[in-house]
């Protein structure tokens, strides 16, 4: 009796095992398919640029201690895009003070519309970016309706601005009407007319919401400096070319900033795809960890499984052969060890979903376009475990149907 006893003590320890491992392949393999499911939803987003891999970005800073007067530093960066422009193998380039996810420091501030009354409440804050003609042609940024800014336009200092998609539809209803209205940063500046409207871009990465955006030209009014115009000394500039990320790409690049000047330095070399694949980072090891950890888990969930269900044939080698002797059919047996698998699969699954119901809410945060507690994910998981299951206790199902009765009534 007490060998019995504890021979069933036995096989419930082995059977919890079982469960547990279910569970748990369940939990990772939800939360490996849920990350699965947001990198494919990032990868169709699109970023607000085109072909990163043929934008090559670098960062070029020009100090006051080096050139004082704006309108030097504007005809310095002018030359600098028009040497690198000609540069073999380029087909454009611009120049702007942040790229989308380079990590640049954001400029927020609000804008005010004219002909409304705000009452003197602020308005709510967008973010600033300044660029160059020809930055949105050679980043592959869709102008959505009016045009981009002119050389002209800048070196006049006229009034003008451009703005994303996104805040046109928010402010004047769509993109098309908002192209002729006039706003304005402070009260003491000028009404500046927006002359053009550009595709929302993915500024702190493709998992984040377009901001609102507002495109000054890269030299306006100083409104608080000692002198009247403000060049934005540190920009990012971007070259369109299929030699994007060469080695000799880049020396001809810092060639070209050189005989501009050869005091500037030439910093943050990468390409547009580089930037891309860093902010995709964070979600690319979490899948990557939570998919290893999930195909290991179902791995030993099956070997427990299987384990278990073996043990149970050799245990029960001459009952097997008493029900066969009996006139029991092989079908039945076969369907008895698989029925205890899937017992043992369904209390797992059961514990699994609800402990991933509860787990994966913590996951929102690194989920994009997909809900913790998502249809397809929740039914297809358990079913590929039941799946696995069924194939992990038919082997020795089988085994067992297969035992020739005469040869089980002899076994102690």
């Amino acid at each position: 009796m007490r060998t019995a006893s504890t021979s069933r003590e036995r096989q419930r320890g082995r059977n919890l095992l079982v469960v547990a491992q279910v569970a748990m392949a369940l939990v990772l393999l939800i939360c490996a398919v849920l990350m699965i499911r947001t990198f494919r939803a990032m990868r169709n987003v699109d970023p607000g640029f085109s072909d990163p891999t043929s934008l090559q970005v670098v960062r070029i800073s020009i100090p006051e201690t080096l050139v004082r007067d704006p309108r030097t530093v504007l005809r310095i960066q002018n030359s600098i895009q028009d040497k690198l422009a000609a540069i073999p193998g380029v087909s454009s380039a611009g120049f702007a003070v942040s790229v989308p996810m380079s990590g640049a420091e954001p400029n927020w501030n609000g804008i005010f519309l004219e002909g409304k009354n705000y009452n003197g409440i602020e308005p709510p804050l967008r973010l600033f970016n300044y660029v160059s003609p020809g930055y949105f042609h050679t980043a592959g940024t869709r102008i959505v309706a009016g045009r981009d800014f002119t050389w002209a336009e800048i070196y006049g200092v006229r009034p003008v601005g451009m703005v994303s998609e996104s805040l046109a539809r928010e402010l004047w209803g769509s993109a098309g009407a908002a192209v002729g209205k006039r706003f304005r940063e402070y009260l003491s500046m000028p009404w500046h007319e927006v002359v053009g409207v550009v595709q929302d871009v993915r500024e702190n990465g493709v998992d984040q919401i377009s901001p609102a955006t507002v495109y000054w030209p890269s030299m306006m009014p100083d409104l608080y400096g000692p002198g009247p115009l403000d060049a934005r000394r540190t920009a990012y500039f971007a070259l369109r070319s299929s030699r994007a990320g060469t080695q000799s790409f880049i020396n001809e690049m810092q060639q070209a900033v050189w005989s501009v000047n050869s005091n500037l330095a030439v910093t943050s070399i990468s390409t547009m795809q580089d930037i891309y694949g860093q902010s995709m980072a964070r979600t690319s090891f979490t899948l990557v960890m939570l998919a290893i950890a999930g195909a290991m888990a179902l791995a030993l969930g099956i070997i427990g499984i299987y384990g278990v269900i073996s043990y149970a044939v050799s245990q029960r080698t001459r009952e097997i052969g008493i029900r066969l002797a009996l006139g029991a059919q092989k079908g039945e047996l076969k369907w008895m060890f698989v029925r205890s698998a899937l017992v043992l699969t369904g209390v797992g699954v059961v514990i699994g979903v609800v402990a991933a119901a509860g787990l994966t809410r913590f996951m929102k945060s690194l989920l994009f376009e997909i809900s913790p507690l998502d249809p397809l994910t929740y039914v297809a998981i358990p079913f590929i475990l039941v799946s696995a299951a069924v194939l992990a206790s038919y082997l020795p199902a089988r085994r067992a149907a297969a035992v020739d009765p005469v040869v089980a009534l002899r076994t102690e």
